[in-house]
């Protein structure tokens, strides 16, 4: 909705700021349950069209005697290539939910519209058996991404001021591109920008060169000693800042996607919390605790994991000194999770678990000039739902990178990254994987710089 030249924002939450009332209401009346269901089930048959004529597989031959056997098939897992399953099934999830989202309708009904949208394509969409593993990363996956999607989208809208611009709307489009169509289709019934409720984020942006330094790669693929890199990073919601609440689920977020000239995608990662509240101990420290979300897709050139999880967990600030902050998350939980190495004969080899996992991020922040970064996740893939020979994997990923600011906003950066994987299988024995890197980064950060977040 636009008037007089300026965007309307919506607030899920009328009561938190008593002027939106009046546009919140106007915002039910405009919400279609029809619309997005409808545009999912057009979705699917255009990626099933698509499917048929170009993948090569007869497995999207679907028709009706099909789709009464899969009605009533047991659930399984399925053997599509990795990067279907655990890439393209997640953003094939978050298109669904950006339907469903950008329509009018808030973070758990989209879910259910992205959870229905993902059996509909399981019984319908392929003539194969449904799987469990694709509700998950496609379902739930599909949401934890789908959600950061639609808040980014809307962030690049807001941030503008005003009426959005045609780059505005375009660079919003290309980030949630559901989201995106229903603004451009929908005229003003679905053009309403979503109240971020003006949150501290962080965001930076770097590009730069990765060269392999030290390990045991143990993968029949050569290991490409030199790559280039573009990576990006958005934390959103930061804890401590005076006014903004957790009141609704991704109200904290954090976004990170690395592209490389050696693997295409390296990673693909976001978290967000879903239930939680902010709390403080003593005049120095703000933080939240609660349920988040995660979905991670990790694939550096020797093995490859993804994982859709719940974990308990925390994320703070506490303040050192006058001018030197301490930022943290600290994460435990458990994810259904597939993984494999990269030597293995054919895009079919990998297996799933359960992944109990854990995450530790620490920033040490030195004024406006420089930062210290930390990330170590390790995620231990079970056999408890593996159903195919037993074993486990052990994977620890662990990435040191020290920031300095030259001018404005412009920096650079070097990073250190060691990927371990330990696998165990009755038939195969032990096996470890190991690589180190070291780069160097040009660095941008955003409007924030650092993130750090000052209430006192």
């Amino acid at each position: 909705m636009v008037f007089a030249g300026e965007a309307i924002i919506f607030d899920e939450q009328a009561n938190n700021l008593e002027p939106k009332k009046e546009l919140v209401v106007k915002r039910e009346a405009n919400k279609s349950y029809l619309i997005p269901a409808a545009e999912i089930v057009g979705f699917d048959f255009l990626l099933n069209q698509y499917n048929r004529r170009f993948s090569g597989s007869s497995d999207y031959d679907s028709n009706l005697s099909t789709i009464r056997d899969n009605l009533t098939s047991s659930w399984r897992d399925d053997k599509d290539p990795f990067k279907v399953n655990q890439l393209g099934h997640p953003y094939q999830g978050s298109i669904y939910h950006g339907f469903a989202r950008s329509a009018g309708f808030n973070y758990w009904e989209s879910l259910g519209y992205t959870l229905a949208g993902s059996a509909f394509w399981e019984i319908a969409g392929e003539k194969v058996p449904p799987s469990r593993n694709d509700m998950i990363s496609t379902g739930f996956g599909g949401s934890f991404l789908g959600e950061a999607l639609f808040r980014m989208s809307n962030l690049v809208l807001e941030r503008g001021g005003g009426a959005p611009s045609i780059w505005r709307e375009t660079g919003a489009a290309i980030v949630s591109p559901s989201a995106g169509f229903n603004r451009f289709a929908m005229g003003d019934r679905f053009d309403a920008v979503f109240a971020s409720n003006d949150p501290a984020y962080y965001s930076s942006l770097q590009i730069g060169v990765s060269n392999t330094i030290s390990g045991e790669p143990n993968t029949a693929n050569e290991i490409k000693r030199n790559d280039a890199q573009l990576d990006f990073i958005l934390g959103y919601g930061l804890p401590g800042k005076p006014g903004y609440t957790y009141t609704r689920p991704f109200d904290y977020f954090v976004f990170q996607s690395t592209a490389s000239s050696a693997n295409v995608l390296e990673n693909l990662i976001t978290r967000g919390l879903l239930f939680g509240t902010d709390y403080q101990a003593g005049d120095d420290y703000r933080g939240i605790w609660g349920l988040y979300g995660s979905y991670d897709y990790i694939s550096p050139q020797t093995f490859r994991i993804s994982s859709t999880a719940l974990s308990l967990g925390t994320t703070g600030q506490l303040w050192l000194s006058e001018s030197i902050a301490l930022q943290s998350t600290i994460m435990g939980g458990l994810g259904y999770a597939a993984v494999g190495t990269n030597n293995g004969k054919t895009e079919e080899d990998y297996h799933y678990g359960l992944a109990p996992q854990g995450l530790l991020t620490l920033r040490a922040i030195f004024g406006k000039k420089a930062s210290l970064d930390f990330t170590g996740r390790e995620y231990f893939v079970s056999d408890v739902d593996n159903e195919h020979r037993g074993g486990h994997d052990n994977i620890v990923r662990a990435d040191v990178a020290f920031t300095y600011l030259v001018q404005g906003k412009h920096g650079v950066s070097i990073k250190y990254q060691w990927n371990q994987r330990d696998a165990t299988f009755p038939d195969l024995g032990d096996r470890k994987q190991t690589t180190g890197t070291f780069g160097i980064y040009y660095t941008f950060l955003g409007h924030d710089g650092f993130g750090v977040t000052d209430w006192r």
